[in-house]
């Protein structure tokens, strides 16, 4: 969250002072209107990429922290649960292993794309 209201403060810091936003300031329009008709909109797509790159961080942080026994508890069908749980039978059956770190691995790595691609059409309108 500190890093989204740090973003958040930053853009509208920056926004506030546009030509634009003292123009419609200067006709009398009441700032609840500036502020969500105006300013809100051009934050939106800082925000929305911000999100997309922090999405693999998190589905990361949450299976790690599963894996070493603090996330979620071994009923739950959580990836970092089904890693450990199919740690002890890596020889006999691979693929109870191989799954889960793929399905890590393709969720992680889609979702840092489609932030990449993201982040290039909203920075080029």
């Amino acid at each position: 969250m500190p890093g989204f209201a740090r973003l958040v403060r930053g853009q509208v810091l920056s926004i506030r002072a546009r030509d634009y936003v003292l123009a419609a300031a200067a006709i009398g329009s009441p700032p609840s209107r500036i502020m969500f008709r105006t300013v809100s909109p051009n934050i939106l797509t800082p925000i929305i990429v911000l999100g997309t790159v922090l999405f693999p961080e998190a589905i990361l942080a949450g299976a790690g922290l599963s894996f070493i026994g603090l996330g979620a508890q071994p009923p739950s069908p959580d990836w970092g649960v089904l890693l450990v749980e199919g740690r002890g039978y890596l020889s006999e059956a691979p693929w109870l292993v191989n799954f889960p770190g793929l399905a890590i691995l393709l969720v992680v790595l889609g979702s840092n794309l489609f932030g990449s691609a993201l982040r290039q059409v909203l920075t080029q309108r």
